[in-house]
């Protein structure tokens, strides 16, 4: 089916910047959430899938645009995949979003990481069109923790996670380098696979 203009349905910046590099060449246009002054809406699912076609439906609702959502987390072992679904809540504030709180909390619920606690990112995105259908591209990327935080570049947890194969964390790499190889560029590169196949 094909897709002239998209919504992609997100308030984080982060995301934004990382999806406007990455769909940059696709031939559509890409609108998001601020284009419209969408509210975000409540995320009640347990699961990637879930919380990201919740996204999607309520973009494409309100606008009638195509709609893409993109959920994403940090799933660590040793707890039990939290934070998971709740990785950006781990880092909610009466100010905003703190990472850097968020990652201290990492460290301490594991009581101090050591450097070898096995650890995955993985991103969901559900694709939503006005006439129903649904469509779900996922990306995975395993590695372990580090500590202390190592890096400025990325967003998130990106400084304490080092993809395997790698020695620097994801926010010690170039930013374009990173887009290459991460969960959503692995997810996005579904999509983009799929525009092609339906253009």
């Amino acid at each position: 089916m094909q897709i002239v203009t998209l919504l992609l349905a997100t308030h984080n910046q982060g995301k934004v910047d990382e999806f406007r590099h990455m769909l940059n060449g696709a031939g559509i246009e890409v609108k998001f959430n601020a284009d419209f002054n969408l509210p975000e809406p409540i995320e009640t699912e347990d699961n990637f899938i879930g919380n990201a076609l919740i996204k999607a439906r309520a973009a494409m609702k309100a606008t009638g645009l195509p709609a893409l959502a993109d959920d994403s987390g940090l799933s660590i072992d040793t707890l039990d995949g939290a934070p998971g679904v709740y990785t950006a809540d781990w880092a909610e504030t009466p100010d905003g979003r703190d990472f850097e709180m968020a990652m201290k909390k990492v460290n301490h619920k594991i009581g101090g990481i050591k450097g070898d606690e096995a650890a995955c990112f993985t991103s969901v995105l559900a694709l939503v069109f006005p006439d129903g259908t649904e469509e779900i591209f996922e990306g995975r990327v395993d590695g372990t923790l580090c500590w202390p935080m190592r890096g400025k570049q990325g967003h998130g947890y990106d400084p304490i996670f080092i993809p395997e194969g790698h020695n620097e964390s994801f926010a010690e790499m170039d930013v374009i380098y990173k887009n290459i190889i991460s969960h959503r560029s692995k997810s996005v590169q579904k999509f983009l696979s799929y525009l092609k196949q339906n253009a």
